[in-house]
């Protein structure tokens, strides 16, 4: 196993968001973690990826223990998160440059590999412009790209697709699985596009309320739910009432517009 993961839990301020989960994802396998919002999908990213401490269990990120072994763990994967890390004062030749010193690219490599992926995600014309110039779609595709850049062992993608169109985001992941076959990379992401996880994943978790509530392959969910799409299975487990994180989100956008309209 690639992840392991052993009753893991993570509570902020006695609320726990993550209770007690435990799963493992094969070396080389497309390992789809979906839930509602607020359901602790990132909280357990953030996790895996050493960027938050657990208030129990245990992490093992290839064969490291990621409390013990922090930097072997983390040479081992990259990350993509919703959140752009882009750096908007570099151009988009230069943040990925950047990101490939840093993790020791050689140079030949490197400059062979950016124009490839530039290429790849239909950037490499705009390379020498500001990122700061760049569309949120832009951006988006930058750090997909980026996240490619030192062919890691595991690839954390929190939601790499939002904000693109329906082609960029079939492009994107033709090449997600051309490298999965190709490389054996493992790939583990969240998403909220329901198709896209039916589509490519071996395997599925369904996470709500901090536990994870099912888990096996899309037909497998589809199977025990007696649903015809991983959309309607995900809905059969998770429920169909908004959440509260939605409905917060929603306030605040009508809240935007009443103040613009003024």
């Amino acid at each position: 196993m690639i992840i392991e993961v052993k009753n893991l839990k993570k509570s902020f301020n006695g609320i726990v968001a993550v209770n007690d989960i435990s799963f493992s994802v094969e070396r080389g396998e497309i390992f789809a973690f979906l839930g509602p919002n607020g359901a602790g999908k990132t909280t357990t990213i953030k996790m895996l990826t050493t960027l938050l401490e657990p208030t129990s269990g245990d992490i093992y990120i290839n064969g490291f223990d990621s409390k013990e072994k922090q930097d072997e763990a983390r040479k081992s994967f990259a990350i993509v998160f919703q959140d752009s890390s882009l750096d908007d004062e570099l151009t988009a030749y230069e943040n990925m440059e950047f990101h490939g010193v840093l993790y020791s690219v050689s140079r030949k490599i490197l400059k062979k590999r950016i124009e490839e992926l530039l290429r790849f995600v239909g950037l490499w014309d705009r390379r020498e412009e500001f990122v700061k110039n760049f569309s949120g779609g832009m951006k988006r595709r930058l750090e997909v790209a980026r996240g490619f850049i030192h062919l890691p062992k595991i690839l954390f993608l929190d939601e790499p697709t939002l904000g693109l169109d329906p082609q960029t985001r079939n492009h994107i992941w033709d090449y997600i699985i051309k490298l999965n076959r190709e490389k054996k990379m493992t790939i583990f992401f969240t998403t909220h596009y329901m198709e896209e996880a039916d589509r490519i994943s071996d395997k599925v978790a369904i996470i709500d309320k901090g536990v994870i509530v099912a888990l096996g392959n899309p037909s497998n969910l589809r199977e025990k739910t007696k649903t015809s799409s991983l959309d309607e299975a995900f809905l059969a487990l998770t429920g169909k009432d908004m959440r509260e994180e939605e409905v917060k989100a929603i306030d605040r956008m009508r809240i935007r517009r009443k103040v613009h309209r003024r």
